[in-house]
């Protein structure tokens, strides 16, 4: 083998490692910062049922201690799916959670119309 040829495997094996080094730190950086299954639990303030009993949204208000204001979380609980949960509403500097149903699959949030089947309002994002 060559000189050459063994610093392009070298150079391949240095650029493969790097991506992979990028790849997981921005993946470490989303799950940390930005992943809405990692939000706090919060103290329970409120429930809607849809108007077809499909879903209930239930809100929870978490305090962010001495340094940072209090925060609702909105989770979404599939009635007809054993009550499996997702998380679709997280809006900072809000103590308290106004929820309506527009339709069996629209939710309006203190304000914020999201479509249950395809939304979610996060504060970092907007």
């Amino acid at each position: 083998m060559t000189i050459k040829k063994k610093l392009n495997k070298l150079l391949k094996v240095f650029i493969i490692g790097s991506l992979l080094i990028v790849g997981l730190v921005g993946y470490g950086v989303y799950w940390a910062f930005f992943d809405m299954n990692r939000l706090p639990t919060g103290e329970y303030l409120t429930e809607e049922i849809s108007p077809n009993g499909k879903y209930t949204l239930k809100a929870y208000v978490t305090n962010g201690g001495a340094t940072t204001s209090y925060s609702v979380r909105g989770e979404l609980v599939f009635n007809d799916k054993d009550n499996k949960t997702k998380n679709i509403y997280w809006n900072y500097r809000e103590e308290s959670a106004s929820i309506s149903w527009k339709d069996n699959n629209t939710v309006i949030i203190n304000g914020h119309t999201l479509d249950v089947t395809k939304d979610k309002f996060d504060f970092r994002r907007h």
